[in-house]
């Protein structure tokens, strides 16, 4: 089979359409993983035993079942409750909830780096939990994690391509589409290579950057 280049003019804007789909499905999971993750992370931290057995089996839980699994959960077996997600939805939360349990390891990591010598002082100056946190612990914590979590924001683009087993119809999703249609496979399954490609190379550039800065960076 030759390349055709009239046929992929005919498909690249329903792919370019698919691609928007995969980043908005990327941003809005990775801003929930990214919040999902420090709720964990402070669930683990808690004062009460029972909380933090059950936020860490809960992480666990979610790391060691496949997403695809979960996907199917959400969107095949919470209908049989009463609770319908529309693709997206269920793709945003799926890969949201997912990535939160990678990502609260690497707040949690980062929390344990600040030194205990800081938590004394905000101590001996009486400030409250919420200023510890937001204003001493936290602005210490993240900048050092934020290479890791741009690490996992990338994984979870590369991984969107699985939500087409939910009908959601992201940029894999709409090339399956048009091979089934047209019984071309060449061009649509490359295409989504080159249009990976080009948002994951630079996003892996950023990140390498990012590492350099933050590990060069005085402590």
């Amino acid at each position: 089979m030759t390349w055709d280049w009239q046929f992929v003019g005919k498909i690249l804007p329903d792919m370019l359409a698919g691609l928007l789909v995969t980043i908005e499905a990327t941003l809005l999971g990775s801003a929930l993983a990214m919040t999902l993750g420090l709720l964990f992370a402070f669930g683990q931290r808690v004062q009460s035993a029972a909380l933090r057995r059950a936020t860490r089996f809960f992480v666990e839980f979610i790391r060691r079942t496949p997403l695809l699994v979960q996907l199917y959960f959400l969107f095949y077996i919470l209908p049989d409750w009463g609770i319908i997600l529309s693709p997206l939805t269920c793709g945003v939360f799926g890969l949201g909830l997912h990535y939160a349990a990678y990502t609260s390891e690497v707040y949690r990591g980062g929390i344990d780096n600040v030194a205990r010598g800081q938590w004394d002082a905000a101590k001996a100056c009486n400030l409250s939990s919420w200023h510890t946190w937001w204003q001493i612990i936290l602005p210490q914590a993240i900048p050092p994690m934020i290479p890791a979590l741009a690490n996992y924001f990338i994984a979870m683009f590369k991984e969107t391509p699985i939500l087409s087993v939910i009908s959601l119809m992201e940029v894999m999703g709409v090339a399956r589409q048009e091979a089934n249609i047209y019984y071309r496979y060449l061009e649509p399954i490359s295409l989504v290579g080159f249009l990976f490609l080009a948002i994951s190379i630079p996003g892996i550039i950023l990140t390498r950057r990012l590492d350099r800065l933050f590990n060069s960076a005085p402590r």
